[in-house]
C-alpha cells in the first residue's frame, strides 16, 4: 500500500528533528568534556600527570 503525502512528509519531519537534536546533545557533551579536561589539567593534575592519569588516580581513590 502506498504511503500518503502526511506519511511521507512526517517521516521527513521526524528524520530531521532527530538529526538537530543528535547534533546538539554531542555539542553540550563535547563542551562539558572539555571543561571537564581542563578542570582537571588545572586543580588535580600532580607533577606532571596527563589528564587520563589524573582522571584514573581519582577513580582509584
Amino acid at each position: 500500500m502506498a504511503k500518503s503525502k502526511f506519511v511521507k512528509a512526517n517521516e521527513k519531519i521526524a528524520e530531521k528533528v532527530v538529526g538537530a537534536y543528535e547534533k546538539i546533545e554531542s555539542t553540550v557533551v563535547g563542551g562539558y568534556t572539555k571543561i571537564e579536561d581542563a578542570f582537571v589539567d588545572r586543580y588535580l593534575t600532580k607533577g606532571g600527570e596527563t589528564v587520563e592519569e589524573a582522571k584514573k588516580r581519582i577513580k582509584g581513590e
